[in-house]
C-alpha cells in the first residue's frame, strides 16, 4: 500500500496531474469520454458520490485540454458561506461593503484561459447560480459592487453530489 501511495505521487509529480488508476469497465468508459470532451471547449457537469474522485476529473480534463497552459482553480462552494462564495468567484470593487478597501479579483478572472471547478455547485442558491449561468451562456460578468461587464475566457467544470433533476422538479 505505501509503494502503491508512493508511485501514485511520483507518476502524479512527473505528469503534473493526478492520476487516476483503476480497473473497471465504468472507469474505462469515463475515462474514454474524460478524453473526447477535453478536446472540446464544453462546460462539463460531473456527478458523483463524494469521495469518488470528481476534482480528480476535473484536474485530468484541464491537463488534457487545450487549456493545460492556463491556471486551475477548485472551489468547494458547499465549504464557504454564500456571501463570501460570490465574492470569492466574482471579486468585488473597492467599497461595497465594510473592509472592501481596495479592488479584488475574483476566481473567475484569475481563472481566465484556464480552468474553473466548482464542486458541490448543487449546493448553491438559484440567484448565485444565475450568476453561473450567466458566465457560461455569455463569457461575462460583474464585481460586487461593480457596474463595469467583464469578459473571460475560461472553462467551467462543475460537480455535485445531489440529484440535480429531483431537485429542480
Amino acid at each position: 500500500a505505501r509503494e502503491n501511495s508512493f508511485l501514485r505521487e511520483r507518476f502524479a509529480a512527473e505528469l503534473g496531474f493526478p492520476t487516476i488508476l483503476g480497473g473497471s469497465a465504468s472507469l474505462d468508459q469515463a475515462l474514454s469520454q474524460l478524453e473526447k470532451v477535453a478536446l472540446t471547449e464544453a462546460t462539463v457537469l460531473l456527478l458523483g458520490e463524494s469521495g469518488t474522485g470528481k476534482e480528480l476529473f476535473a484536474r485530468a480534463l484541464h491537463h488534457l485540454s487545450g487549456r493545460r497552459g492556463g491556471p486551475f482553480f477548485a472551489i468547494n462552494c458547499a465549504a464557504i458561506p454564500e456571501t463570501l462564495l460570490e465574492n470569492e468567484l466574482f471579486g468585488h470593487e473597492k467599497g461595497p461593503y465594510t473592509g472592501a478597501g481596495a479592488t479584488k479579483r475574483g476566481k473567475m478572472e484569475m481563472a481566465d484561459g484556464g480552468t474553473l471547478f466548482l464542486d458541490e455547485i448543487g449546493d448553491l442558491s438559484p440567484a448565485l447560480q444565475g450568476k453561473i449561468l450567466r458566465v457560461i451562456e455569455e463569457r461575462c460578468f460583474e464585481r460586487v459592487g461593480g457596474t463595469e461587464t467583464r469578459s473571460v475566457d475560461l472553462r467551467l467544470v462543475a460537480a455535485t453530489n445531489r440529484d440535480l433533476k429531483a431537485l429542480a422538479a
